[in-house]
């Protein structure tokens, strides 16, 4: 349920209906809208009046949500969530879409790390996104560097100004990923681990969900919806692929109407990950631009100083020389850099 106010409602009026539905045992969330503010509504409405409510000065409407997602849709939240970083950066609503860039894993060779920082820099991007502590199928591969995969990324983010992206896996380590990290990322496999997504509900640092590999559309709101449930409304969607029938040649089926069903149904920004998504460095341009001309607000794809080496996944890596050229491509679709003049746009 949420309950519009009017346009003039006063703080009084708004303060006395919040009062009445905790009164009764319920939660509440505000919603401040550019016209509007609108109170959700969390728990058993059972023991609400909706006629009474409706009735309060300063209520214009009282709505029933059959959404199961009742605080990341539209209807609780009419406009688009813009999330806000300390160095200006902001995702969502109308701003232009980011890049997020980065290895896989963080490896041992920091000077590589750095490369890629560097490179990313350059061509515009904001986020160095980078795993250190990383989900593997088997239990011999590379599990990632942990602490000082992280102090790696901290120091790239001290030398290029570029915000840190990087998974976390476990509730025990968001401690201290928080120390480190700008955004936490909740990978494919964890998007339905609700112990981690309600403790991730409890901190205000951004949260990204990537989508499950057979997760519908409902589920990943569903999964965003229990982080913004418990407190935290930073969080961002990311759609990587989902399992089809056909693996030959890709590795996910990549959900680009994804997109545009999200922004309809929802107010939470959404990036596409053309890397995981495909698994073919070559797809990578193509699927970005399809993404981006879809309304993503943004991309994240995988680059490496020497891919035929990397720990993992450099197959789906693009080196520096395709970066550049790759990020040239999105960067004149999405109107950030004039190539041809040389100019920031």
């Amino acid at each position: 349920m949420i309950i519009v106010m009017e346009h003039n409602a006063t703080i009084e009026q708004l303060n006395r209906v919040i009062k009445y539905i905790e009164d009764r045992g319920l939660k509440t969330q505000v919603n401040n809208g550019a016209l509007l503010n609108v109170v959700a509504v969390i728990g058993d409405k059972s023991h609400l009046n909706c006629e009474n409510i409706a009735a309060m000065d300063g209520v214009r409407e009282v709505k029933k949500i059959q959404e199961a997602y009742k605080l990341v849709s539209r209807m609780a939240h009419p406009d688009d969530t813009v999330i806000k970083f300390p160095n200006g950066v902001k995702i969502g609503g109308l701003e232009r879409p980011v890049l997020m860039v980065g290895p896989c894993s963080v490896e041992k060779d920091f000077d590589g790390l750095l490369k890629v920082a560097t490179a990313a820099k350059e061509m515009g991007c904001q986020f160095l996104r980078g795993g250190a502590f990383k989900p593997r199928t088997s239990p011999y591969d590379f599990q990632g560097l942990e602490e000082k995969g992280l102090q790696y990324l901290a120091q790239a983010r001290e030398k290029t100004g570029l915000l840190v992206v990087t998974e976390v896996m476990d509730t025990m380590d968001i401690q201290l990923l928080s120390k480190y990290a700008d955004v936490l990322q909740v990978g494919a496999r964890n998007m339905q681990n609700f112990k981690l997504l309600k403790a991730l509900g409890r901190i205000k640092k951004p949260v990204m969900i990537k989508r499950g590999p057979a997760a519908t559309i409902k589920e990943f709101l569903l999964a965003a919806e229990y982080v913004v449930s418990n407190g935290n409304p930073n969080v961002i969607l990311c759609e990587r692929g989902v399992k089809g029938f056909d693996n030959e040649f890709s590795r996910n089926v990549l959900d680009i109407a994804a997109v545009p069903i999200i922004k309809k149904y929802s107010h939470l920004p959404i990036i596409v990950d053309p890397s995981h998504a495909t698994g073919k460095r070559y797809l990578i341009e193509p699927m970005g631009k399809a993404a981006l001309v879809a309304g993503a607000h943004g991309l994240m794809y995988e680059v490496h100083h020497d891919p035929d080496n990397a720990m993992c996944d450099g197959a789906q890596s693009l080196n520096l020389n395709q970066f550049k050229e790759v990020t040239k491509q999105f960067n004149k679709l999405i109107g950030r850099i004039d190539y041809d003049n040389k100019n920031n746009v």
